[in-house]
């Protein structure tokens, strides 16, 4: 192998590797999560995303929602999608195979996209008693995102910003997608 080729093979592994964002034990920062998910009230059916934290990814998009198909006890198949610029705008969509990380409890999701070139771990850190809202975030504290199944009042949104607020995380950031 040439100089050249080792040189380009380094920089394709370290571009990949950036893509991984599975946290190592020292990352972990986010609180656990507070109670079990069923899964098969949760991880079916569609989410509506009504409030996240900024990310790079999701510039430009609204009307964000997450449809989960379960296709065995550890494994969930997922599709993100939103629209472009406004809830009419041009669907933007990306699937990932979800790994149950914790069987039983099931409030811990990896989910690969792109074929698993980019990982993340989603948890889930609450939820109603009626799966009619979720909070969930990864692990290092960076991400938050809170879901309904029916768009919220916008009382219910600040009951659900103020919860998350009260896991510790800086709710002043939040974006609330149009829907």
């Amino acid at each position: 192998m040439s100089l050249r080729s080792l040189a380009a093979a380094l920089v394709v592994t370290l571009g990949l590797s950036a893509c991984v964002t599975v946290p190592s034990s020292d990352q972990v920062r986010a609180p656990q999560p507070l109670k079990p998910v069923d899964l098969e009230r949760f991880y079916s059916g569609r989410w509506l995303e009504i409030a996240r934290l900024p990310m790079r990814i999701t510039d430009g998009c609204v009307a964000g929602a997450t449809n989960y198909v379960i296709v065995n006890p550890t494994r969930v198949d997922v599709r993100d999608t939103c629209q472009s610029g406004t809830p009419q705008g041009r669907e933007k969509a990306v699937g990932a195979r979800g790994e149950i990380l914790d069987p039983g409890t099931n409030a811990k999701l990896r989910a690969r996209y792109f074929a698993g070139f980019v990982t993340w771990d989603y948890w889930v850190l609450d939820h109603a008693e009626d799966y009619s809202w979720f909070i969930s975030a990864d692990p290092t504290f960076e991400k938050l995102w809170i879901y309904t199944r029916e768009v919220p009042s916008a009382a219910e949104r600040d009951r659900l910003v103020a919860r998350a607020a009260a896991l510790g995380y800086d709710v002043s950031r939040l974006e609330f997608p149009a829907f």
